[in-house]
């Protein structure tokens, strides 16, 4: 189950980074543009992100969520969970051209390119990556996560490492950039709420994708503190470097050009890479929302939603950052309000679904290991039971179960799954 849980938790990661702060500018707009109040606001950030995302996989789990609107119609009065997924699907397509925007700035900054040749290289991988399965493109994000990770821990060993004579000037040097909002503690609430709203869709989705509520719990709270300790370390390492290059559109590339020109050429495709990872991930999730009742249209609508980021990716990256990311997070604070008193509310419930899909696993487990007995006719019988009192369809649960346990014991599903149990309904209920 930990395997899984850390799966969803690089996935997680990987999806906020890219448009979060893998290029640095989101940082000093949010929080080192108040000086240094803005790292006390790091903190506030870290804690509502950790809390709030395990709480959005969990639920994306518990109803087994194809698509994020099958969660808010189960957690939400019927206006606000039409006003979330509207403009969901909104921040999907908001956040993938900003990000076609930034793979241009990116290039551009590193090595003087045209900012659509950066653009269009993205436009290309994110439509060729489209044609993935959702196991598939939570893997591809993972795996590129932890360079990200490994840019960030050398950047801050490096700013230790060259530590400024004079830091008394920093803090006003900071405070005369243009900040996001207007004070600082709002913005850190923005910001996080803009972090989660871009992923939610996708967070959701990838919940869906597990059958343990458990290990989706476990892999928010993990990703969310891995998210926090990144964000606190880049807050750091800019605002340590601030004076050169907080005039930059990408200024973490700035501090590793400081560096060695070799190390800031690989940065730039790490960067480069993170940028991909939320723009997979935005327009992924907003093809699958849009072809919810008819699936066979999703490449048609993917192509056409992302070829449509790209028209307007030429707006720019710095301006479409300074004006899309505060009015996506004010929207995301009404989004983490209604999924956490769901969550509070649906407690019970969510308890009694996990012990339901803890048996599953076990019988799971002991069906599909090759060194274990079958299982007997009581339990087949009491899988049967188990599924029933799903919330869920059971039948759905059942194989998705399975599904899970096949690829934590790195085995093939050598038979057909629907003929396990008679199909059974659980029923979504709101919480």
């Amino acid at each position: 189950m930990w395997k899984r849980s850390i799966t969803i938790a690089f996935a997680f990661v990987g999806l906020l980074v890219g448009a979060g702060f893998a290029t640095g500018q989101e940082v000093v707009q949010y929080f080192i543009s108040f000086g240094q109040i803005g790292l006390v606001g790091v903190a506030v950030a870290a804690a509502i992100m950790i809390f709030s995302g395990a709480i959005i996989f969990q639920l994306g789990s518990y109803f087994l969520a194809k698509e994020h609107n099958a969660v808010f119609q189960n957690v939400a009065h019927p206006w606000v969970s039409r006003f979330l997924d509207w403009t969901t699907i909104a921040t999907l397509f908001c956040i993938g051209f900003v990000m076609l925007a930034g793979a241009g700035s990116n290039l551009e900054q590193q090595f003087g390119w045209p900012t659509w040749v950066g653009s269009v290289l993205m436009t290309i991988l994110v439509l060729v990556s489209g044609l993935l399965d959702v196991d598939k493109v939570t893997n591809v994000i993972s795996a590129i996560t932890p360079f990200i990770v490994i840019a960030i821990v050398v950047a801050f060993v490096y700013t230790l490492m060259n530590w400024p004579t004079d830091t008394s000037s920093l803090n006003e040097t900071a405070q005369q950039l243009t900040p996001a909002l207007p004070h600082w503690l709002l913005s850190s609430v923005n910001y996080t709420a803009m972090a989660l709203m871009l992923g939610v869709s996708m967070i959701l989705v990838i919940g869906g994708n597990e059958s343990s509520t458990k290990a989706a719990w476990r892999g928010g709270l993990l990703g969310g503190i891995i998210f926090s300790v990144m964000l606190a370390v880049l807050a750091f390492v800019i605002y340590f470097n601030i004076d050169k290059v907080g005039g930059l559109d990408l200024p973490l590339l700035g501090v590793f050009d400081s560096m060695h020109p070799a190390v800031s050429f690989v940065v730039a495709w790490v960067i480069y890479a993170m940028i991909y990872n939320t723009a997979i991930g935005m327009f992924y999730a907003l093809a699958r929302r849009i072809t919810v009742d008819k699936p066979e249209r999703f490449v048609a609508v993917y192509f056409t939603v992302t070829i449509a980021g790209f028209v307007v990716s030429f707006l720019g990256f710095s301006n479409l950052l300074g004006w899309v990311y505060p009015v996506i997070g004010y929207v995301g604070m009404v989004m983490i309000v209604v999924t956490t008193i769901a969550w509070f509310r649906g407690r019970p419930r969510l308890q009694k679904e996990e012990e339901v899909r803890d048996r599953l696993t076990e019988l799971a487990e002991q069906k599909l290991d090759p060194e274990q007995d079958d299982l007997t006719r009581a339990e087949k019988k009491e899988v049967v039971e188990l599924a029933r009192e799903s919330r869920v369809d059971g039948k759905e649960l059942w194989e998705s179960v399975q599904e899970d346990v096949a690829s934590e014991l790195d085995i093939e599903l050598a038979e057909d799954l629907q003929g396990d149990i008679q199909p059974v309904g659980g029923e979504k209920e709101h919480n």
